[in-house]
C-alpha cells in the first residue's frame, strides 16, 4: 500500500458516491462524541482526585507530585512498548478487513494479537520491576532516587493487564464502536481513583504519614483500575458475540493469510504506533532526565525546590491541560479506522473530506477549551494545588505556567490528530520521521531554553519541537491529498477570533469577581470558575451559532439548535 509521490486529485475518483462520505462524517461525529465523553469524564475524574490527594499530602505535596510524575512518565513509555502499538494497529487492520467483508479474518487478527499482548505485557512488567533502580537514576549526580524505585515496581503489575485491555478496545474501534472503549476507560479511572484516595487517606491521615508509601499505593491503583476496565470490556464482548459470530460466518473468505503472516502484519503495523503513541511522552521523559541537572547549572536550589519546579510544569499544569488534550485523543482514535476504510476503497474524495472534518472538529473544540483554560488558570491552579503548604512563589508561577501550557496544548493535540491521520493513510514512515524532527528540535533547544527561560524553558523547547513535527505532517497531507486548505484556514480563523473574544470576557469576569472574594481561597475560587465556564460556553456557543460556523463544522442538525434558541 505504497503512497503515491504525486498529489492525488479528487477527479481521479469522481465516480465515488457522496453517501459514503456523509456516512463517514456521521461516524466520525458519533464516534468522536463517545470517545470525547469517555476521555473527558475519565480525565476530569483523574484531575479532581488531586484536590483531596494534595490536601492529605500536606507539606509533601510538591515532592509527591514530582515523584508521581516521574513514575508515570516512564510507565507510559513501558505501557506503549508492552502494547507494542497493537491496539491502534488492530483497530486499523480490523477496519480494513471489515471494509472488504473479511470479518472472520479480522477476528483471527484480534485473537492472535491477544496472545502477543499477553506475552509483551509479561516481559515489560518483568523489565520494569527489576530495572527500577536504573530507571530511578539521576543522571546529573548518577545516584539512585530511592523514592521512585517502589513506584516503578508497583506500576509494573498494571502492565500484566492493560495491554490486553487496550487491544480489546482497539478491536471494537475497528468496528467503529466507541462506546466500549469510552465506558471501560471511565470505569477504569473510577476504580483507580477510588483505590488511590482510600489508601492515601489511610496512610497519610490514619497511618504512618509516609508520603512515599502513599504515592506507591497511588501508582499501584493502576492495576486495580485495569481489573475494572477489563470487566466492562468482557461484559460487552459477551453481549456482542452472537452478532460477531454471524458476521464472521457470512464473510467473503477470499483472502487467505497464515497465522505467521497475521503476526508479522500485526508487528509491522504496530511499530509506528509504538513510536507515535509515545510522541508526547518522549518530550516529558526528556524533561524528566534533563531538567533537574540543567537547572542546577543555573540556580542554586535544594532538591525540594527543584522538585517543586519540575512538578509545576510536568505534573500540575500537565494534569489539567491533558483534560483538553484528551479531546484530540478522542478524535485521533476515531479517525484511524475511518481513514483506513476509505483508503482500502480508494475513496480519495472521502479521505480529503475526512482530513478536513477531523482537523476542523479538533480545532472547533480544542481552541476554545485551551483559551478558556488560560483565562481561568489562576482559579484552576488554586483549586487543585493550593493545599496551604506551598511556598509563596508557587501559585503565581504555577498560574503563568498553566497559561502557557494551555496554548501549548493545541499543538500537542494537533500532533495526535495529524499523526493518527497519517497512520490511517499508511504513511507511517513519514509520521515517524516528522516526530523524529520534532524530538531532535526539542533536544537541541532544551539547554539554551532552560538557560533563558528557566522553568518555562522545557515548554518553549516542546512548543518548538511540536511545531516542527506538525508543520511537516500538515504539509505532507496537503501535498499528497490536496484537501481544501482555504476552507480549513477560514474556519480556523473564525474559531480563533471567537475563542479570543470569549477568553477576554472570561478573564474580565474572573478579575471582577476577585474584587469581592479571596483569590487564594480554595473554597471561594469555585465561584469565578463556575461563572467563567458558564460565560465562556454561552459566548462561544452564541458566536459560532450566530455566524453559522457550528453548522459548517458540526453539520446541518446544528441549525435546529439555532432555531430553538431563536438565533438567526
Amino acid at each position: 500500500m505504497a503512497n503515491s509521490p504525486e498529489k492525488i486529485s479528487a477527479q481521479e475518483t469522481a465516480h465515488t458516491e457522496d453517501k459514503p462520505v456523509q456516512s463517514s462524517k456521521s461516524s466520525l461525529l458519533k464516534g468522536s462524541a463517545w470517545m470525547t465523553a469517555g476521555s473527558i469524564f475519565s480525565r476530569v475524574l483523574g484531575a479532581i482526585y488531586i484536590i483531596p490527594w494534595t490536601t492529605w499530602m500536606g507539606a509533601h505535596s510538591s515532592s509527591a507530585n514530582a515523584i508521581y510524575s516521574k513514575g508515570y512518565n516512564i510507565y507510559s513509555i513501558f505501557l506503549v512498548i508492552s502494547a507494542a502499538g497493537i491496539p491502534g494497529a488492530i483497530s486499523k487492520q480490523v477496519a480494513h478487513y471489515n471494509s472488504l467483508n473479511e470479518y472472520a479474518l479480522g477476528q483471527r487478527l484480534f485473537k492472535q494479537g491477544m496472545k502477543i499482548m499477553a506475552l509483551f505485557g509479561f516481559v515489560a512488567a518483568l523489565v520494569m520491576f527489576f530495572g527500577a533502580p536504573i530507571l530511578s537514576m539521576d543522571f546529573g549526580t548518577f545516584k539512585v532516587d530511592q523514592r521512585t524505585v517502589p513506584l516503578f515496581r508497583s506500576l509494573s503489575f498494571a502492565l500484566l493487564l492493560i495491554p490486553m485491555m487496550s487491544i480489546t478496545r482497539g478491536f471494537f474501534q475497528g468496528y467503529n464502536e466507541m462506546a466500549p472503549s469510552a465506558l471501560s476507560q471511565f470505569f477504569e479511572q473510577l476504580g483507580r481513583v477510588a483505590y488511590m484516595l482510600l489508601l492515601t487517606y489511610l496512610i497519610m491521615r490514619v497511618g504512618s504519614g509516609n508520603y512515599v508509601s502513599a504515592v506507591t499505593q497511588s501508582t499501584f491503583a493502576a492495576f486495580i483500575g485495569a481489573i475494572t476496565g477489563i470487566g466492562i470490556l468482557f461484559w460487552y464482548y459477551l453481549k456482542r458475540k452472537p452478532n460477531l459470530d454471524e458476521l464472521a460466518a457470512n464473510s467473503a473468505n477470499e483472502i487467505n493469510i497464515s497465522t505467521g503472516q497475521i503476526i508479522r502484519e500485526i508487528i509491522h503495523q504496530a511499530i509506528p504506533f509504538i513510536i507515535l503513541d509515545s510522541g508526547t511522552t518522549f518530550f516529558q521523559v526528556i524533561d524528566q532526565y534533563t531538567f533537574p541537572p540543567m537547572m542546577r547549572d543555573f540556580v542554586n536550589a535544594s532538591q525540594n525546590t527543584i522538585d517543586a519546579m519540575f512538578a509545576i510544569f510536568n505534573f500540575n499544569a500537565n494534569k489539567l491541560v491533558m483534560i483538553t488534550v484528551s479531546l484530540a485523543t478522542a478524535l485521533s482514535l476515531t479517525v484511524v479506522p475511518l481513514l483506513s476504510g476509505a483508503h482500502a476503497r480508494k475513496d480519495i474524495k472521502g479521505i480529503q473530506t475526512q482530513i478536513n472534518d477531523a482537523v476542523e472538529l479538533f480545532m472547533f473544540v480544542m481552541v476554545p477549551a485551551s483559551f478558556g483554560m488560560a483565562a481561568l488558570a489562576h482559579p484552576l491552579y488554586v483549586l487543585f494545588y493550593n493545599s496551604g503548604d506551598l511556598q509563596s512563589w508557587a501559585i503565581p508561577l504555577g498560574t503563568v505556567v498553566l497559561q502557557f501550557y494551555s496554548y501549548l496544548a493545541i499543538f500537542l493535540g494537533l500532533f495526535m490528530v495529524l499523526a493518527s491521520v497519517l497512520q490511517g493513510l499508511y504513511m507511517n514512515r513519514k509520521a515517524m520521521l516528522y516526530l523524529g524532527f520534532g524530538v531532535i528540535t526539542k533536544i537541541i533547544l532544551q539547554y539554551p531554553m532552560i538557560y533563558f527561560f528557566r522553568v518555562f524553558g522545557p515548554l518553549v523547547a516542546t512548543l518548538a519541537g511540536m511545531t516542527v513535527a506538525c508543520g511537516f505532517m500538515f504539509w505532507a497531507l496537503y501535498r499528497i491529498y490536496g484537501f481544501n486548505l482555504n476552507r480549513l484556514l477560514r474556519r480556523i480563523f473564525g474559531i480563533v477570533i471567537f475563542a479570543t473574544m470569549m477568553m477576554i470576557v472570561v478573564w474580565l469576569v474572573v478579575k471582577g469577581l476577585y474584587l469581592f472574594i479571596n483569590p487564594y481561597s480554595r473554597f471561594m475560587t469555585v465561584i469565578p470558575l463556575a461563572f467563567g465556564v458558564l460565560v465562556g460556553i454561552v459566548i462561544y456557543g452564541y458566536l459560532t451559532l450566530k455566524f453559522h460556523l457550528a453548522d459548517r463544522i458540526l453539520g446541518s442538525r446544528v441549525a435546529g439548535i439555532r432555531r430553538r434558541l431563536n438565533i438567526k
